[in-house]
């Protein structure tokens, strides 16, 4: 094809169209650029977890729930009954965005060990017990939608876990030293 040929393709090419079409480009080629440096080792294509349950001895290792750009249902399944409410044995789903944060904590903190899980989903009842006995629950428990996760992780000061937590900038962030948990869940970002 002649160059003739090539500027003929182009006849609506003004210096207004090919500002939007290199911000476009733009827009394209850096877009990827945060995903990419969010996933660390992992790499884009996947996203793992590896937990403990403290109250039922339950384990789940390195298990891969996100690849390619896609969940992976029976891994969502799994991790959803590791994280049921263990008082009543009753299993919910686990908001995905909740498992990418703790994904996404894992790897700013170098995780070699699994999130010891103090409570993942929480029936109303469990709620509404737990809300009897302690002033710190609150009545509409994000844990009751599948949306919050209460964890710690050995070898990983909470302060540390927490700040990984918080740089995120993704959902709640709620500090118990002295019970030794961080909470966070996938509502509107806040701390406490």
């Amino acid at each position: 094809m002649s160059q003739n040929n090539k500027i003929a393709l182009l006849p609506d090419m003004n210096r207004r169209n090919l500002l939007k079409a290199g911000l476009l480009v733009s827009l394209v080629c850096l877009n990827p650029l945060p995903a990419f440096a969010s996933y660390g080792h992992q790499g884009p294509g996947e996203r793992r977890l590896s937990l403990l349950n403290t109250h039922t001895g339950e384990r789940l290792k390195e298990v891969v729930y996100w690849e390619q750009g896609s969940y992976i249902h029976d891994a969502l399944d799994d991790l959803n009954y590791v994280l049921r409410d263990h008082r009543t044995d009753e299993v919910h789903a686990i908001d995905p965005i909740t498992l990418d944060q703790m994904a996404a904590i894992s790897r700013k903190v170098d995780a070699g060990r699994p999130f010891e899980i103090i409570s993942g989903y929480r029936s109303p009842e469990s709620n509404r017990a737990l809300r009897n006995n302690s002033s710190g629950v609150a009545k509409n428990s994000y844990h009751m939608q599948g949306k919050a996760v209460d964890l710690r992780l050995p070898g990983v000061p909470l302060k540390v876990l927490r700040k990984a937590a918080l740089d995120l900038r993704r959902g709640g962030v709620g500090y118990y030293p002295k019970s030794d948990f961080l909470h966070i869940d996938s509502g509107k970002v806040r701390s406490w």
